[in-house]
């Protein structure tokens, strides 16, 4: 898509608001966006990809929403390429194993190898290996479903706890691969696994990953409640300085960071930073608990996250210096040199955003080629460089997003 179209829609939006005799400032106040924002909308910079946001500006600036909606075609998601091991882990969803479980005769589960394997599973969700935990988890699923229905007395509560962290393990990878509605079935089980097992820690866990399929849908007002909900119920276990609680806390306030930047609320957003970083300090890096990996360099990738969504370019560059993510999974990773090329697109430095999203295929190539956000970041590149560099037109080809 040629940047023709957002100079244009910029040109006429910033007409309307002089006309209207508004600054940039207080035009951002009356659309609850920030000034970057605006000023990236004007310069043709950033694009209005939603009519709900195109309308809001329209009646701002009163003028009718196809003046606008003329000049600026609302660019719909990229179709998706689906990983591999995605259709696999939905049927493994679709069977009644835990029917299968409660009617046939197993023989007593041994819970160790299982918590092997369920860790095995959480091993490749990590690296974002989908293949490979597809093919594990056609069998896991249906044995740990088993062990809970032939658990014996002296089991405990050991065969649902990990029920609910091999559910969450589904949920992340799904998620990640952009199945949203799957995913939630998978945190669904989850929470109610953990609920069996009496365990309130995790149950704040399937809160937590409940909050990033309802980030993955865009329903950001129900991740809001979800994580919103469970920071506050924890909040007696945290004063009593249980460290994973804490954690647990963090990694959730983390996700409502997430969701008030997504609903352009940047007062909130950069508040939950704020309280997710004095946790952070409380737990330490070195940490993992329920696999949240919190700690005080995943606050600073969320901080770059968070600062990108909101359109504050400089923030996110500056914050991105000091973070070094070398500890994290390669999924945190990759998810952070995306954002560090979005902000860099936000500032039209080309190069910069190409080489990072160059960095982030090297960590996981199958994860960057399902995430919408890349190709329409590729292809806002594109519109920026005329002509485009022979590595970004090389990675357009491989994500399949055409030069126009």
């Amino acid at each position: 898509m040629s940047t023709e179209y957002e100079k244009a829609l910029g040109r006429k939006i910033a007409f309307n608001r002089k006309r209207r005799g508004l600054s940039q400032k207080e035009f951002a106040r009356l659309l609850d966006r920030s000034e970057a924002w605006v000023s990236q909308v004007e310069r043709g910079v950033r694009r209005i990809d939603r009519m709900m946001v195109l309308e809001k500006v329209a009646a701002v600036l009163d003028v009718p929403v196809a003046e606008l909606a003329a000049e600026a075609p609302i660019v719909a998601s990229a179709s998706e390429e689906e990983l591999p091991g995605t259709d696999r882990l939905r049927l493994v969803l679709s069977t009644a194993h835990s029917l299968k479980a409660l009617l046939g005769p197993h023989e007593p589960p041994d819970l160790s190898e299982l918590r092997q394997r369920v860790d095995c599973a959480w091993t490749l969700t990590h690296e974002g290996n989908y293949a490979a935990l597809a093919e594990l988890l056609e069998s896991l699923v249906p044995d740990v479903e088993a062990a809970t229905s032939s658990a014996r007395e002296e089991d405990g509560a050991e065969p649902f706890r990990l029920l609910a962290s091999m559910y969450h393990a589904c949920s992340a990878a799904l998620a990640t691969m952009g199945d949203p509605e799957a995913a939630w079935v998978a945190a669904d089980r989850a929470v109610l696994a953990a609920e069996r097992a009496g365990d309130p820690l995790l149950m704040a866990a399937g809160a937590f990953r409940l909050s990033i399929v309802f980030l993955g849908a865009r329903r950001f007002g129900q991740a809001a409640q979800a994580s919103g909900s469970a920071v506050d119920a924890l909040s007696s276990l945290t004063d009593a300085d249980r460290i994973e609680a804490v954690a647990l806390r963090g990694a959730l306030t983390l996700q409502r960071a997430v969701a008030a930047a997504r609903m352009n609320d940047a007062e909130a957003a950069y508040a939950y930073l704020r309280q997710a970083r004095e946790m952070a300090e409380r737990v330490g890096e070195g940490r993992n608990d329920y696999n949240t990996e919190f700690g005080p360099t995943n606050v600073g990738l969320h901080e770059v996250s968070v600062a990108v969504d909101l359109g504050d370019a400089g923030v996110a560059l500056r914050a991105a210096e000091a973070v070094d993510a070398f500890r994290l999974s390669a999924e945190r990773r990759t998810r952070f040199r995306v954002d560090v090329a979005g902000a860099h697109a936000q500032r039209r430095q080309v190069a910069a955003a190409v080489s990072a999203l160059l960095e982030a295929r090297e960590l996981s190539p199958g994860m960057l080629r399902t995430m919408p956000r890349v190709k329409q970041l590729v292809s806002d590149l594109l519109a920026m460089s005329r002509p485009p560099s022979e590595q970004l037109r090389a990675l357009a080809d491989e994500l399949g997003v055409p030069e126009l």
